[in-house]
């Protein structure tokens, strides 16, 4: 059994929410990159060239790639044999997004009530995905999710006669939908099966795997390729000024279903899918 102390999650947790608004991970780099030797429209080239400026200077000088710097989401993998100590492990997350946004100077976007709207002024509380796995080591992923590629996101329950040839058709109109108002180009997670909740988390959990890194099943990693295809011939482009770069990226994760159920869930991402990943 190993013992930890939760103020190392409380520290990790505040560094990790700052590097994760200040630097785009390598994989959503490089996306970018790709995309604006791909993209054919000069207006959308030229977008996608601003987007890559900005976020080397978001890495240099230390300040936001984006002004929305997100509801704080983090999912937690924690070892069976690690024994928490010091304190209560969820404060100690709150704790760590309270620090990394008051100390970083990051926007606080978060109201308590959703209805009365009063500003928590501090990003907290994040929303906690726990997950219990074998080991002695504790694995944070730190997701600051923006508002507007959130708001276009969307959960149906299909019926199961609806099949893959369905849930293409879902994920597409939910895309066209988002047209500008996500972002584009757009990172689209895909949630299917489970319940109406797990559904959703797993297009969420979808977003934070690399980019460009296929589904290891052979049937999904080709549907995924197929709504690639089929979203980027939208034509909504950069920045929704028109071009074939539309989705940087579309990545599937699936879960067992109720033999009556076929719940699907999409879950957009802007062009800065901020995701940041540390094992302690």
């Amino acid at each position: 059994m190993r013992k930890l102390e939760v103020a190392q999650l409380t520290q990790a947790v505040a560094d990790m929410v700052q590097k994760a608004n200040y630097e785009l991970d390598k994989d959503v780099y490089c996306a970018l990159q790709r995309a604006a030797v791909m993209e054919e429209s000069p207006h959308g080239r030229d977008v996608l060239e601003q987007l890559l400026q900005n976020a080397e200077i978001a890495k240099k000088e230390k300040v936001p790639i984006c002004q929305d710097t997100g509801f704080t989401v983090i999912f937690l993998e924690l070892g069976q044999d690690v024994n928490l100590t010091g304190g209560d492990v969820n404060e100690a997350l709150q704790e760590g997004v309270r620090l990394g946004y008051k100390s970083g100077y990051l926007r606080q976007s978060i109201v308590a009530d959703p209805l009365r709207r009063v500003n928590t002024n501090d990003n907290t509380p994040a929303v906690i995905h726990w997950q219990l796995v074998p080991g002695t080591s504790v694995r944070i992923t730190v997701m600051p999710k923006g508002g507007g590629s959130e708001n276009a996101s969307a959960v149906k329950m299909l019926k199961p006669a609806d099949g893959a040839a369905g849930v293409m058709d879902f994920v597409v109109e939910t895309v066209s939908q988002a047209g500008s108002n996500a972002c584009p180009p757009m990172v689209v997670g895909v949630g299917i099966g489970g319940t109406l909740e797990k559904a959703a988390a797993l297009a969420k959990k979808a977003l934070m795997r690399p980019l460009g890194k296929p589904h290891p099943d052979a049937y999904y990693s080709a549907m995924e390729k197929e709504l690639l295809e089929r979203l980027n011939r939208l034509g909504v482009g950069p920045a929704g000024l028109g071009g074939k770069i539309t989705v940087l990226a579309v990545q599937i994760e699936t879960f067992p279903a109720h033999i009556a159920s076929l719940p699907v869930a999409v879950n957009i991402n802007c062009h800065a899918a901020r995701h940041l990943t540390r094992v302690i």
